[in-house]
């Protein structure tokens, strides 16, 4: 069974999702003064999407590692995929030296006893292929393997940090499929995303449905895959700002886009609405943004 979920692009706004990233607005110090002119409120709430995108990306790179564990890392599959997040592909940036540069440690290391921590200790840095720079520990329990329906995996983390990020919080992964369809249920507790650099962070709490609702009669055929994810988050940011953020229309994931080709998303700050609608179906890269009526471009 394959799952190649790339939460991290679905997930965009709110989702805000993906391994994806909109420009950062460094502009916090300067959003604290009240009352709110729309210049500010508007400067506040893209930065909101922007906090919102940057911790559905590094929890979504969280789900695809613990998908993607395999017999060839722990002995036995215990995720969804062979490689969905390409985590077994890092280890040294040149083509003639594969040796990974972390270490997994399986607790019991015994073949189909359940439950079963695997840790991966990325030590004092990591720096992999797709030019990120892991260090600290992910430490993960399966209750069975991931395509068990009902399994579970709850991850934390200890000195854990992706580049400038460093990342805190517990990040659970139930799988809900039934016989016609895969489904998951991912939930993010207490995440706090610290950018060690400026000491700016977000908390912030999640839970999203993940449906995958084309593609479940060809699992080796991944290029047919939809997936429609639901749910909604809150947060918190070092600027002292609020949110709420609920998918309103489902958004729609399309394995062969890296992007959210559908959907909206409704933020609410201090009793103020924003939205952020996605496409028409079609995979591009572009979202608007509608804050008091008005529409921003959002480049995904």
């Amino acid at each position: 069974m394959k799952k190649t979920l790339n939460l991290t692009t679905m997930l965009l706004a709110f989702s805000l999702i993906g391994a994806l990233t909109i420009t950062s607005c460094k502009k916090e110090d300067s959003l604290n003064s009240a009352p709110e002119t729309e210049t500010t409120e508007q400067a506040v709430t893209q930065e909101a999407t922007v906090q919102e995108t940057e911790a559905e990306a590094q929890f979504d790179d969280v789900f695809n590692i613990t998908a993607s564990m395999n017999r060839s890392e722990v002995g036995e599959d215990l995720g969804v995929s062979a490689n969905v997040s390409g985590l077994f592909e890092l280890g040294s940036t040149t083509t003639t030296n594969t040796i990974p540069c972390f270490t997994i440690t399986v607790v019991p290391n015994i073949p189909h006893v359940f439950p079963k921590t695997v840790t991966i200790d990325f030590g004092n840095g990591c720096l992999g292929r797709d030019g990120k720079f892991r260090k600290g520990k992910i430490v993960s329990i399966y209750t069975n393997p991931m395509v068990v329906p009902g399994a579970k995996v709850s991850t934390t983390f200890i000195h854990y940090q992706v580049d400038s990020l460093k990342i805190e919080g517990t990040h659970i992964t139930e799988n809900t499929s039934n016989s016609n369809m895969q489904g998951w249920m991912v939930k993010v507790i207490e995440g706090k995303i610290t950018n060690v650099t400026t000491n700016r962070w977000i908390l912030w709490n999640s839970t999203k449905n993940v449906l995958q609702i084309t593609g479940n009669g060809t699992p080796h055929f991944p290029l047919d895959d939809i997936y429609k994810i639901t749910g909604n988050a809150r947060s918190i940011n070092s600027g002292g700002h609020t949110w709420t953020a609920l998918v309103i229309d489902p958004l729609i994931k399309k394995f062969t886009c890296r992007w959210i080709v559908q959907g909206s998303i409704k933020f609410v700050r201090n009793g103020r609405e924003a939205l952020l609608v996605f496409g028409d179906g079609r995979c591009d890269n572009q979202a608007i943004l509608y804050i008091n009526g008005v529409p921003h471009i959002i480049t995904l």
